[in-house]
């Protein structure tokens, strides 16, 4: 695996598997510049026109032949399978490594710093921090991530808590009045920001091995919920007693570095855009 391996042209036709809100924004800004977009998910439903769907069960080994494509992103949960399947997040990446024709020339895997659950952690992580997972979901990720590499020579996105229109919940508390941990650490990146570092990782000629989706950003949650508040025009949620101290801290000094800048540089421009749409003509009763 050599980090710095030029990928040659950039890729055209891409298989995006699992494809969600952040596969859609993905698509929606890939398609300008005249890619071919597949889309490989259980439901074809609520997908745009201009994206091929492909109807697979990733977890059924005869899911038959994809497409030849020339780029791959795939953001597939942890929790495919459910508690029945505990496997099945492996299980769905090698399933998908057999029915591909041949492995595409560039492959994104988008993680999670949730690899990063353990309490042994260090209080600053970079790129350049080894994951300790701690807990189930994180040593399924950590999997998750090792077996792309291994199947696919795949780059890891690790985004932190990903937030935009549809991704409302800290604004509802705020409203309605919902106690939270104002001690806690917190790190996020808006989902805008996440789409436009899967575009660059696509489309840039020697993209990062690993990169961390963050904004760095980092705050308590009390800090955030009371900015939310204030553009709300609202009293803050009350506290969670006692407070506890956690969470970690993630530089994003990298995805800076990669990007040259985000669209919204923190929490407060971030949640200022989702209020404002929420308050347009065409928010939701």
């Amino acid at each position: 695996m050599n980090p710095d391996r030029d990928h040659g042209p950039v890729p055209r036709r891409v298989l995006l598997v699992g494809c969600g809100k952040v596969g859609i924004g993905l698509a929606s800004r890939l398609i300008a510049p005249g890619w071919e977009i597949f889309a490989l998910r259980r439901s074809s439903e609520e997908l745009p026109a201009f994206v091929s769907p492909l109807r697979v069960d990733l977890l059924n080994p005869d899911m038959g032949p994809l497409p030849e494509v020339e780029a791959m992103v795939l953001t597939v949960t942890p929790s495919i399978g459910g508690e029945e399947r505990p496997d099945g997040y492996l299980t769905a990446l090698e399933n998908l490594a057999g029915a591909l024709p041949s492995v595409p020339s560039r492959v994104v895997f988008v993680s999670s710093t949730g690899v990063f659950d353990s309490e042994d952690s260090p209080c600053l992580i970079t790129e350049a921090d080894l994951p300790g997972p701690a807990t189930a979901r994180g040593r399924r990720l950590h999997d998750g991530e090792i077996l792309a590499e291994r199947l696919f020579d795949a780059h890891i996105v690790r985004p932190a808590g990903i937030y935009g229109p549809g991704r409302e919940m800290l604004p509802r508390k705020v409203t309605e009045g919902k106690a939270v941990q104002y001690a806690r650490r917190t790190n996020r990146i808006h989902q805008d920001d996440l789409i436009a570092t899967l575009v660059a990782m696509l489309t840039t000629s020697r993209p990062p091995r690993m990169l961390h989706a963050v904004d760095g950003h980092s705050a308590p949650l009390g800090d955030v919920v009371t900015a939310i508040a204030d553009e709300l025009g609202l009293a803050p949620p009350p506290r969670i007693e006692p407070e506890k101290a956690s969470g970690k801290v993630f530089g994003g000094s990298a995805l800076r570095e990669f990007l040259g800048s985000l669209r919204y540089d923190s929490y407060r421009e971030g949640y200022r855009q989702i209020i404002a749409l929420q308050d347009g003509p065409s928010a939701d009763p």
